[in-house]
């Protein structure tokens, strides 16, 4: 993958299987089917993840989203679900257990992939190699893109690992170790697809929308400015007034300068209506699953980010 720039793009947030959703979108955005895929004249699409579970419609999705990659209108970001799904298509060469847990939990987040797929073996094994093609995050001319978070420490480290600028694809190796917690690939591929966490203070916690208490939160690691526990937690207003105000502790956080070119991720389920989060930070998931929206941002090469940009359906 070359770090060519993208001016002229379209920036496509999590879709999880609303093929509806996606063509309604792509149709809005000036995109008409021609030669089997979803094309535009003058621009291409970055999509940055998640295409599968939850929403009906998984194979329908991804020949959609394959089609356009095949033909060079698009290019795509791995998303957490498709990670899961080669941990949990995948086992370990030694014991044999599957590299990510087959729990109630995960069965049920997996369910409509797995009903999809049911009784076709070759399909699903071709899915998953796709999947392996999906790089963790690309670094392009003017523009990044990523599943959840940027964190430049480990795209340097990942590149130099890989032997390529601008992009990381892993390998059996890289899959294997990243499944193992405590693991540099661990840590890599939780931040990259899932975001970050920082522990609050001693005393200090809130109960979850399921009702579980927790001690550490997921970070605003695009807000530069946030200076407190609560600033920098990514939580619901209902579940701010826990998270004390406390000062943040400096030690070693992730967080995204103002004066880098703008970078867009998914994974958040934000909910509508519709912003950016930063100069230089888009969110592009709205919940589309969860009766939001699927949304997209029209990038030609501002390095400031305009909200009047934002397409949704």
């Amino acid at each position: 993958m070359s770090g060519s720039g993208l001016a002229g793009c379209d920036i496509i947030g999590d879709i999880h299987g609303h093929a509806d959703k996606l063509i309604a979108l792509l149709k809005k955005l000036g995109y008409t089917r021609r030669d089997g895929s979803f094309q535009h004249p003058q621009r291409t699409v970055l999509f940055t993840g998640d295409f599968i579970d939850r929403g009906p419609d998984n194979i329908a999705v991804l020949n959609l989203v394959r089609a356009m990659v095949d033909a060079g209108s698009a290019r795509a970001v791995m998303g957490n679900h498709e990670y899961n799904a080669l941990c949990y298509h995948s086992r370990h060469p030694e014991t044999g257990e599957p590299l990510r847990p087959h729990t109630a939990k995960n069965n049920r987040q997996h369910r409509s992939f797995l009903d999809e797929f049911s009784g076709r073996p070759q399909l699903l094994a071709e899915t998953l190699a796709w999947f392996r093609t999906l790089p963790l995050f690309l670094d392009l001319d003017g523009v990044r893109a990523v599943h959840a978070e940027w964190d430049g420490r480990l795209v340097q480290a990942l590149e130099r690992r890989g032997g390529m600028r601008s992009s990381f694809q892993l390998d059996d190796a890289f899959l294997l170790q990243s499944a193992t917690p405590g693991t540099p690939e661990h840590v890599c591929a939780e931040t990259l697809l899932k975001g970050s966490e920082i522990e609050l203070p001693a005393g200090h916690g809130f109960h979850d929308k399921d009702g579980h208490y927790r001690r550490e939160i997921r970070t605003r690691w695009w807000q530069s400015s946030a200076a407190s526990y609560r600033e920098i937690a990514m939580l619901p207003e209902s579940q701010l007034a826990a998270i004390p105000e406390l000062p943040l502790k400096s030690n070693g956080r992730n967080i995204y300068p103002r004066e880098e070119k703008p970078v867009f991720f998914g994974h958040y389920w934000m909910e509508p209506p519709v912003r950016l989060l930063a100069p230089n930070a888009a969110c592009v998931d709205f919940s589309v699953a969860k009766d939001g929206v699927l949304c997209a941002y029209r990038w030609d090469g501002e390095p400031t980010l305009d909200a009047a940009r934002l397409v949704y359906v």
